[in-house]
């Protein structure tokens, strides 16, 4: 008899462990790339509006337009001659309220400093907000730098109504399913409950 051919057993469990320290690698590699290019995707500026701040002139873009209520997008604050140097608040009026600070709300008093966008930080700017109502917003910016102190309003910043249906009527659709769902096991439940089940074996 031909004596048989041993099979290696340490290449099986050698390329399952390269196999596996591959799959890891490529999985640290993809988690660690998509928050990066998030974090690093352009500013895309589609409209602009000019502003007289004192005696400097600003330009503020916008990221979408025509704007939108509860609509995210990206503003961006350019001085003429660049921000280095200077430094400047954000009031933003929200139809109706009080001017406010950054952010979107246009709700309470006070102002929010002017800051670097994250992904532009050549100009200041705000990251992925949102104007909470329609109707017409105004932002007021002081600025100050070496030709001193400055402020600015750019009014009547119209704001459409939030696109897609409203969210009450988005919330109750999306809750039927589980509405549903509780009313089913509501109704098996009470068919086949213990209590019952007992009773009808002693009659």
């Amino acid at each position: 008899m031909r004596p048989q051919a041993r099979t290696p057993r340490r290449s099986v469990p050698r390329r399952a462990r390269a196999l596996v320290l591959a799959l890891c690698a490529m999985a640290g590699t993809l988690f660690l790339s998509a928050p990066a290019a998030q974090a690093y995707a352009p500013v895309d500026i589609v409209h602009t509006e000019k502003v007289k701040v004192g005696p400097y002139n600003l330009t503020v873009g916008f990221s979408k337009w025509p704007l939108r209520a509860n609509q995210s997008l990206d503003f961006t604050f350019a001085p003429d001659g660049g921000i280095k140097g200077k430094s400047g608040t954000l009031s933003m009026t929200a139809p109706g309220r009080q001017a406010g600070g950054m952010g979107g709300g246009g709700g309470g008093g006070g102002g929010g400093q002017l800051a670097r966008h994250p992904r532009k930080r050549s100009v200041w700017g705000l990251d992925v907000q949102s104007l909470s109502t329609a109707g017409k917003w105004s932002f007021t910016f002081t600025i100050n730098g070496p030709q001193g102190q400055g402020t600015g309003t750019l009014s009547d910043i119209t704001v459409l109504d939030q696109p897609g249906p409203p969210y009450a009527l988005s919330w109750s659709v999306s809750a039927l399913p589980v509405v549903g769902l509780i009313a089913f096991l509501t109704v098996a439940w009470r068919r086949h409950r213990p209590s019952r089940q007992v009773a009808l074996l002693r009659i």
